[in-house]
Order: structure tokens, then sequence, then C-alpha cells
């Protein structure tokens, strides 16, 4: 518990140094954000993702995933990424190499699966961090797989 009030208590420090654009979001948003995105994703969507709050450049996420949907793998080349899981849980894998690796965009690599790489079982309450150019992925979602995801650049400001 301790780790996730530091982790959020500097996610909320960095939040803090700008004017936010969505400062707060309530249980009961949370609450609506996860039957929004059990309403709406799409049969093929691997995941479905909204943002809880806001300060530029951070933005802190819902991601909703189910089974039976793989989604890529990935690579954050600049940024570390923080989970909480919320609802649910998963296989989360990091490390390894990228299946079938390609460029998403100038920062990111994605993947149809990683290869190699430490799969450990992930629940609600579970609490953890990727680091930078670290493949990362999900698997075997018996049900769902709610997170709330924050992406940190390289020296926590944007690049």
């Amino acid at each position: 518990m301790r780790l996730l009030i530091t982790l959020f208590g500097a996610a909320a420090v960095m939040l803090a140094q700008q004017p936010p654009a969505k400062p707060f979001t309530s249980a009961a948003d949370v609450t609506a954000m996860i039957a929004k995105a059990k309403a709406e994703r799409k049969p093929d969507q691997a995941n479905f993702v909204q943002a809880l709050l806001q300060a530029s450049p951070y933005t802190v996420n819902l991601e909703y995933r189910v089974k039976d949907v793989a989604a890529p793998a990935a690579v954050h080349e600049t940024e570390a990424e923080i989970f909480y899981v919320i609802d649910g849980s998963g296989t989360l894998t990091t490390g390894g190499k990228l299946h079938d690796e390609k460029r998403s965009n100038a920062k990111n690599l994605s993947g149809t699966s990683i290869d190699g790489g430490t799969a450990k079982k992930v629940s609600k309450g579970d609490c953890f961090v990727v680091p930078e150019n670290t493949p990362h992925g999900f698997t075997d979602i018996p049900n769902v797989l709610v997170l709330m995801s924050l992406h940190v650049p390289r020296g926590g400001a944007a690049k």
C-alpha cells in the first residue's frame, strides 16, 4: 500500500505542476467509465482506453481489457508505465523480445506477442512499474482486466 501511495503521490505532484484539465475522478465516475467500456467496446477491440485524470503532459488512463481478444505487446522507448489493477486479473509478461516487432510511432514499438520474458499473475489491488524500453503485454485474462495506467516520460517531463 505504501508503494501505491508513493507512486500516485509522485503522480499527484507532477500533475500539480500544470493547471489540470481533469483534476478529479470520483469512485462513481470510475464505475460509470467501466460500465461505458463494457457497453461500447467493440467485440474485436483489445483495449478500451479512457482518461481518468489529465494535466499536461500527463494522463492517467482507465484501460478495460477482456478475455479472448489479444492485445499487442508494447515497448515505450522513452516512458516508464505505472499500473494499478482496479478489477479482474491476467498475466503480465515483461522483458524478452517483441515478436513481429513494428514501429507504432516515433517513441513506441508493438508486437504480436513477447518471446521469452517473465510472466507474473496480476489481480485486483496489484501495483507495478514497467521501465522504459521494456517489452510488456497482458494475456490470460479470465474475464476482464481493468487497469489504471500512467506513462511517465524520462526525467519526469515531456520530451
